[in-house]
């Protein structure tokens, strides 16, 4: 029976892909965003799979409560749980899905590698280990909500790891390390039988004394469901706060000729008779008031009275246009 189905995560995934669009990011920041969606996305599509495999099993099922994406928090320790199934006689499996987008690699020690196309390999946290640092999280929790079986206090914890059902995976000897609970997400169905076909008699019998409707399992579910605690879907690292451009500073120091300004050089003077062509051309010509005039330090537009007045005195702004700001520089003659 499914009790809870998985959050909705498209805001942080519109998030996300619109902070592509910024042009206030740095190098570092593009690559962590970069990176970040690519798992998001990854992460989305595996849990979905998985749940859909595990829905398809249990839909009709009488003996089980299925939750799928919590978040729990206890005495400053977190668990993110891709899945959680509850069973009537006191089991209770942790489900941990992962997307690699590569082939997984486990060596005898049970250390994980992903392997990609092109030879990369990086090595990643183990998913087994991750389970049982969850398990530690939720055993708080079941004792505080006092969910518990009639023959023990706590339920038996099962960790089982999925991944893609076209995700390859080389495994070591299983006498070395037992990777029997890494399984591929369309295979849950085939562990899970197998996994009740090997439980001892004593098991059995453990089994069927601590074994409880499937209403009270449901007020367990509802118990464990009102401590879901979810993330900030729209929480970003502090780094990832945009840059501030840094406006442009205009230079304040006295203005001569030869001086560079803003890749601009003050004119020499010009000889008298170019200084009137210029003038006349400014008085005289009908396109000169649509054509845009800007002041030679800092760019800021100038109006056509204040470009002629510029050029009617040349000796004193060397044939250039200035603001009235930046006239100043410039003593009169």
């Amino acid at each position: 029976m499914l009790l809870k189905s998985a959050d909705d995560k498209s805001k942080r995934l519109n998030l996300l892909e619109d902070l592509q669009l910024s042009p206030l990011l740095d190098f570092d920041q593009k690559e962590w965003l970069r990176k970040e969606l690519w798992s998001f996305k990854q992460g989305i599509q595996g849990e979905r799979d998985s749940a859909h495999y595990l829905d398809s099993y249990f839909k009709d099922g009488e003996n089980h409560i299925v939750l799928h994406d919590l978040r729990f928090e206890a005495d400053g320790e977190v668990a993110q749980i891709d899945h959680l199934i509850l069973n009537r006689g006191g089991i209770v499996y942790l489900l941990e899905t992962k997307n690699y987008g590569g082939n997984l690699i486990i060596n005898d020690q049970g250390e994980f590698t992903v392997h990609y196309e092109g030879g990369r390999q990086f090595g990643i946290p183990s998913p087994i280990e991750q389970s049982l640092r969850h398990e530690r999280v939720l055993i708080k929790l079941f004792e505080r909500l006092e969910i518990e079986g009639r023959t023990q206090k706590l339920p038996e914890f099962h960790h089982v790891v999925m991944l893609h059902p076209r995700a390859i995976i080389e495994r070591p000897p299983a006498k070395t390390f037992d990777t029997s609970n890494v399984i591929k997400a369309d295979q849950f169905p085939t562990w899970h039988k197998r996994f009740v076909d090997q439980l001892g008699v004593g098991s059995v019998f453990k089994f069927a004394l601590n074994l409880r409707n499937l209403d009270t399992l449901k007020e367990q579910g509802k118990k464990l469901l009102r401590q879901h605690r979810p993330a900030n879907i729209l929480a970003l690292p502090e780094f990832m706060s945009p840059q501030k451009p840094v406006p442009a500073k205009v230079p304040t120091a006295v203005i001569t000729p030869g001086t560079k300004i803003f890749n601009h050089r003050i004119a020499p003077a010009q000889p008298e008779t170019t200084r009137t062509q210029a003038t006349d051309f400014v008085r005289n010509s009908s396109t000169v008031a649509a054509r845009p005039w800007v002041c030679s330090p800092c760019s800021k537009g100038i109006s056509l009275g204040i470009q002629k007045y510029c050029l009617d005195n040349p000796k004193r702004f060397e044939g250039l246009a200035f603001c009235m700001e930046h006239q100043n520089l410039f003593p009169p003659a």
